[in-house]
């Protein structure tokens, strides 16, 4: 499946992988928590395998206990591996938790944040009067009934280029609250709500805020039409608190056809 053939010194080498985050604490690397850290961990291994130092770069940054089925990483291969190796190889230096799906070579000027055309995560929630004992850390639970039809009507306010001062944490470091949500879709299956959000780029908490948010329109604690409000008036304060961290996947990240980056297969059981 993979190539075996020994690449330059040098190529640029992109690199699919999918986490369990509920054991760590985010994807950046952190003063003191190397070890808790997705690209710490990975790095580590790759490093192994490239038998020196490698620094690796992502699509989007991800927050402790955050999951992703399709993050993307990009580094230089300073020692001239195959791909298989970049596969098995570091998977046989990562935690269980931690995968690297596939590995191909991309031209020297393509980046894995900076090429991305957008990124699409799910919050995935549980609605039941109990909550599930198998989904522990995996979804989010809401007790409170939610009329998902009502929740979709009200998201759609947030699709298209709006400053989202309102959904930002503030930790939050980008230059400019500005993103362009290209669609929002909130579906039901059973007991398990699906919030499905694409943009060009998310700033700190956003969809963890505007998931808080949704939530409060779909168990009736905020009329329809407030989160317009929210949006317009780009008054943090004025919104509610930040959904739990669990249920929140890195589902894919988008490339021009040019990179041929693969697209995630998003076949995790309960979660398609």
């Amino acid at each position: 499946m993979f190539s075996d053939r020994i690449l330059e010194k040098g190529s640029r080498v992109a690199c699919g992988v999918q986490y369990h985050g509920g054991a760590y604490v985010g994807w950046q690397l952190q003063s003191g928590h190397k070890s808790s850290t997705i690209q710490g961990l990975v790095e580590d291994a790759v490093s192994v395998v490239a038998d020196s130092r490698v620094r690796i770069y992502c699509a989007g940054r991800t927050d402790a206990r955050v999951h992703a089925l399709g993050q993307v990483f990009h580094f230089d291969d300073p020692a001239g591996r195959s791909l298989k190796a970049w596969v098995h190889g570091v998977n046989g230096h990562l935690p269980k938790d931690i995968r690297i799906l596939w590995a191909r070579t991309v031209p020297e000027h393509f980046h894995s944040r900076f090429s991305a055309l957008s990124r699409s995560y799910r919050y995935l929630v549980i609605n039941s009067l109990i909550a599930p004992a198998l989904f522990l850390g995996l979804a989010s639970w809401h007790r409170k009934t939610l009329d998902e039809k009502l929740m979709h009507r009200e998201a759609q306010y947030l699709v298209g280029e709006h400053d989202f001062s309102a959904f930002r944490a503030s930790t939050c470091q980008s230059a400019t609250s500005m993103r362009n949500i290209i669609s929002v879709e909130i579906t039901r299956h059973n007991d398990f709500i699906f919030m499905d959000v694409k943009a060009n780029a998310f700033l700190h908490h956003m969809v963890r805020n505007i998931a808080g948010c949704i939530l409060a329109i779909g168990d009736g604690r905020k009329e329809p039409g407030w989160l317009m409000s929210i949006l317009r008036d780009k008054d943090r304060s004025k919104a509610v608190e930040t959904a739990p961290a669990d249920g929140l996947y890195l589902m894919s990240v988008e490339y021009p056809e040019e990179f041929f980056i693969p697209r995630s297969s998003n076949s995790f059981p309960l979660i398609v």
